[in-house]
C-alpha cells in the first residue's frame, strides 16, 4: 500500500510532467463502455470450427466475419455486396455498370444498396461499423495510376463521344472534371443512404485516408505522408464531411518484418487519419479504426512477430485510434495447417498482446484522464507505448475472458503522465491528471 504523503509525493513530483498540455479536440466516446481501444476480429473462420481446431478469440472486444452475415458488429460492403457499383475488370477486359461512375445509373445503384443495407443490418441495431470496400478506382483524377489508368483512358474516350470538337487539352479537363464530379456523387450519395438508413453504424470507407508512403526501399525513408498527398487528402473534404468513421489500413508487407522502417510506415499512416478526422467542422472528431491482419500481407504462412504487433496494434492504441479490426480472407483458414497455426498464434502471441494494449488503454484513461477521454501521445513520432509493465501486472484468461491483474508502479505512472495526453471524450471535461491506484486491479478487456 502507498502512504498518503508517498503519494502526494508523486503527484507534485508530476505536475511539471504534465504541465504542457496539448489542446486536442473533442473525439467521440467509444462505441463499446470504457474500452478507449478496442480490438475486433474479421477473419473467416468457418472452416477451423468444422475442423475442430479451437480458436481463442477472448480478447477481441467483437468476433465478425467478413461473410455477409446478418447482425455482426461489423459489416463489411464489398464491391458485389452494395448497388450497382461501375468498375473494370483489367485481366477480363470487361466493363461492369458502365464501367467508369460517369456512365453508371445512380438511382439504380441506390436502390439496390437500400435493399442490401436493409438486409445486412437490422432497422434496431446497436452501434457497430459499417465498412465499404469499394478499390477499383479512387475519386481523385490523379490518384489513378497503374492499372487504374484504364479509367482515365475510359473517361476521355467518353468525354470525347460527348465533344470530339475539342482540342486534347480540352477533352482531359472535361474528362478529369466528369470523372471526379460522377465518382464523388457515387460515393456521396452511398455512405448517406448507409448513414440515413441505419444511423447506429459508424460509417466509412476502407482504405481512406491513405497516406501512398510505400517507398520503404529508399535508405532515406522517414514514412512520413508527403505534401502532395496531404493536399489530395484535403481536396476530400466532402469524403470526410460525410463519414462517421475512418478505416485506414496498416497492412505490413514481409519486407518490413522486423524493421523499424515498419513503425513509421504505421505510426505516418495513423496520424494522417487523425489529422483528417480534425477537418470537418463537427463538435468532435469522428472515430479511427485501423485495419491490420495477423498475417504480413499477399501470403498465408507468416504471422506477424512480437516487435511487429507493437510497431501496429501499438503505434495505432498510443497514436489515438479507437480500435483495430484483424481481417482475414477466405484463403488464410482454410486447411488445417493454416488452422492449427492460427490457433497457436492466437494463444501463445497475439491474445496476450492485446490483453495488454487494450487493458492499459483502458487504464492509462482511468487514472490520467478521469475515465472520460483515452490517453494520446503528446509527440506523435516518439516511442513510447501504452503498455502494462509484466513486472507488475499479470494477463490472466477467465471465464472466457482476459483479465489484467495488478498494481502500476509509479515510475509506471509517471512515464505516461510525461508522454501521453488526454483526448477528452465529447460532452466530457478532462484534464491530464494522475490519480494513483492504491490497491490491485482488475481489467476485464
Amino acid at each position: 500500500m502507498m502512504t498518503s504523503s508517498f503519494r502526494s509525493c508523486i503527484v507534485l513530483s508530476l505536475i511539471g510532467s504534465i504541465a504542457t498540455i496539448l489542446t486536442l479536440p473533442p473525439t467521440e466516446p467509444p462505441l463499446i463502455h470504457d474500452h478507449p481501444f478496442v480490438a475486433i476480429w474479421n477473419a473467416p473462420t468457418e472452416q477451423c470450427r468444422r475442423l475442430q481446431i479451437p480458436l481463442d478469440t477472448g480478447a477481441f472486444q467483437a468476433v465478425t466475419t467478413p461473410a455477409p452475415v446478418p447482425g455482426q458488429f461489423l459489416t463489411i460492403f464489398y464491391e458485389d455486396r452494395l448497388g450497382l457499383y461501375p468498375k473494370v475488370d483489367v485481366d477480363k477486359r470487361k466493363q461492369y455498370r458502365g464501367g467508369v461512375p460517369q456512365n453508371g445509373n445512380l438511382t439504380e445503384h441506390l436502390a439496390k444498396a437500400q435493399i442490401q443495407i436493409d438486409h445486412s443490418i437490422s432497422q434496431d441495431s446497436s452501434p457497430g461499423l459499417a465498412v465499404i470496400d469499394w478499390e477499383s478506382w479512387r475519386p481523385l483524377w490523379d490518384q489513378n495510376w497503374g492499372s487504374k489508368r484504364i479509367y482515365k483512358k475510359l473517361s476521355i474516350s467518353h468525354a470525347l463521344q460527348m465533344a470530339p470538337f475539342l482540342s486534347s487539352n480540352k477533352i482531359s479537363k472535361l474528362a478529369k472534371m466528369q470523372f471526379q464530379r460522377a465518382g464523388r456523387r457515387f460515393m456521396e450519395k452511398t455512405i448517406s443512404l448507409g448513414i440515413g438508413e441505419r444511423p447506429s453504424r459508424r460509417w466509412g470507407f476502407y482504405l481512406f485516408p491513405d497516406c501512398h508512403n510505400y517507398a520503404w526501399s529508399k535508405p532515406d525513408y522517414t514514412g512520413k505522408c508527403s505534401a502532395k498527398i496531404q493536399k489530395q487528402n484535403d481536396q476530400m473534404l466532402w469524403l470526410w464531411e460525410r463519414s462517421t468513421a475512418l478505416f485506414p489500413s496498416i497492412y505490413l508487407h514481409q519486407n518490413l518484418r522486423n524493421s523499424p522502417k515498419a513503425t513509421l510506415y504505421v505510426r505516418n499512416r495513423v496520424q494522417e487519419a487523425l489529422r483528417v478526422a480534425m477537418l470537418p467542422k463537427r463538435p468532435y472528431t469522428m472515430p479511427i479504426y485501423v485495419y491490420s491482419r495477423p498475417l504480413y500481407r499477399d501470403q498465408t504462412q507468416k504471422f506477424q512477430s512480437q516487435t511487429d504487433l507493437v510497431s501496429t496494434v501499438g503505434e495505432s492504441a498510443a497514436l489515438g485510434a479507437s480500435g483495430v479490426v484483424m481481417w482475414g480472407g477466405s484463403k488464410d483458414y482454410n486447411n488445417k495447417a493454416a488452422c492449427q497455426s492460427l490457433s497457436e498464434y492466437l494463444t501463445s502471441t497475439f491474445n496476450p498482446y492485446i490483453a495488454n494494449v487494450t487493458a492499459a488503454a483502458m487504464l492509462c484513461s482511468e487514472v490520467l484522464c478521469q475515465a472520460k477521454g483515452r490517453c494520446i501521445r503528446k509527440n506523435y513520432d516518439s516511442s513510447h507505448y501504452l503498455h502494462l509493465n509484466p513486472a507488475y501486472f499479470s494477463i490472466l484468461r477467465a471465464n472466457r475472458k482476459y483479465v489484467a491483474i495488478g498494481l502500476p508502479s509509479a515510475a509506471d505512472l509517471k512515464a505516461w503522465a510525461d508522454n501521453f495526453t488526454c483526448q477528452c471524450y465529447a460532452g466530457w471535461r478532462c484534464a491530464p491528471q494522475l490519480s494513483l491506484p492504491t490497491k490491485i486491479k482488475l481489467i476485464w478487456v
